[in-house]
């Protein structure tokens, strides 16, 4: 069974500003690759290689990044969701415009998976459901799509549950046989209350009428990224998995599982779970502790910074404070111009300017 892979980078980030008011939220680079490149590299390990990618809000920065494709040993194909109607809608403008002829998974571009989907693709494969979807157990299930099952069967979606029905959350990995039934499924839908065609919905119509929807349960974790506060939380994740990894030019001190990528220069202290970008500077005056993604080209003067994400081309100049828990954009200029003591919390758009 040949895949195609269908990855939705469209929508506009609200809850992510001010970082997304100059790029998609898919672009935000986490351990030196863009959010959206996860999922992408995921499908090219199993061997997908035709990709469509449903852009929409700053789509033409996507396209410019992730080009034809060739450099992840794949071929794309964008699509344009001019209107952000849903995630059915996307899948449904993706089969009309003869993207999508077979058999399919859908990957939300803003997911971070931690193993993969290897199993979950062979799962599909060898069992031939119409549909099969993963699910992870959450805390907060009414900011998902969840699935109630029963007898080890998913009947009944729901979107966004105001009370409480189920703690196993849709987690945007959706897999579908016959686009043909799918368009079937989408004619049948209505705009919900939040003006979107649900995949919700087109899920159950599949349920409802009798075809075959099978789930899983992700074991490992998993993290959709919507908010400054799972950015973060995503950021701790990958670093609680890499392996150091020393390219740069090593000075100071670094202790523990730290990424130094070519091209940068550490006269500081870094310790781990860390990452150093590419032709990033780490000053003698300055600290990385623990936790911390310092992306390409950006310089650390002074000062300390923990827990926090540094996007590239910018300069943080701290003197005697201590960065905590913050997020700071691309192209960025923070200094202390006196002697501050403590920790400072900031989240600072792309081309921000800050003097304390």
């Amino acid at each position: 069974m040949m895949l195609k892979g269908l990855v939705l980078a469209g929508g506009e980030g609200t809850r992510l500003r001010p970082f997304t008011y100059s790029m998609p939220k898919h672009l935000i680079p986490l351990l030196g690759k863009a959010m959206i490149e996860y999922p992408i590299c995921h499908l090219v390990d199993v061997g997908i290689k035709d990709i469509g990618i449903v852009v929409g809000y700053l789509g033409h920065l996507i396209k410019e990044y992730l080009g034809d494709g060739s450099r992840y040993g794949a071929r794309f194909t964008y699509i344009r969701q001019e209107r952000r109607l849903g995630i059915a809608h996307a899948i449904h403008i993706s089969i009309a415009n003869g993207f999508i002829e077979g058999p399919f998974v859908v990957y939300l571009g803003d997911n971070i998976l931690a193993h993969g989907i290897e199993k979950y693709v062979e799962s599909f494969i060898t069992s031939e459901p119409d549909v099969y979807i993963l699910l992870c157990k959450v805390k907060d299930p009414s900011r998902f799509g969840v699935a109630i099952i029963e007898d080890n069967k998913i009947v009944k979606l729901v979107e966004k549950p105001k009370q409480f029905l189920s703690d196993m959350a849709m987690i945007g990995i959706y897999f579908f046989r016959d686009p043909d039934l799918v368009e079937k499924a989408f004619s049948s839908l209505k705009l919900s209350w939040r003006g979107e065609y649900e995949i919700t919905e087109l899920i159950q119509w599949f349920i409802d009428h009798g075809y075959t929807v099978k789930y899983d349960i992700v074991t490992g974790w998993w993290k959709d990224v919507g908010t400054p506060e799972s950015l973060l939380e995503a950021l701790y994740l990958l670093l609680d998995n890499v392996q150091p990894r020393i390219k740069g030019k090593v000075e100071g001190e670094v202790q523990g599982r730290v990424i130094v990528e070519k091209g940068a220069v550490i006269e500081g202290k870094v310790y781990g779970p860390a990452y150093v970008g590419r032709d990033t500077y780490i000053a003698k005056n300055a600290t990385i502790e623990h936790y911390v993604s310092v992306e390409s080209r950006s310089k650390i003067l002074s000062g300390s910074v923990t827990r926090s994400i540094i996007l590239n081309n910018s300069t943080i100049d701290l003197n005697k404070a201590r960065l905590v828990d913050s997020i700071i954009g691309n192209h960025c200029y923070v200094k202390a111009k006196r002697e501050l003591y403590g920790a400072i919390r900031l989240a600072i758009g792309d081309y921000g300017i800050l003097e304390l």
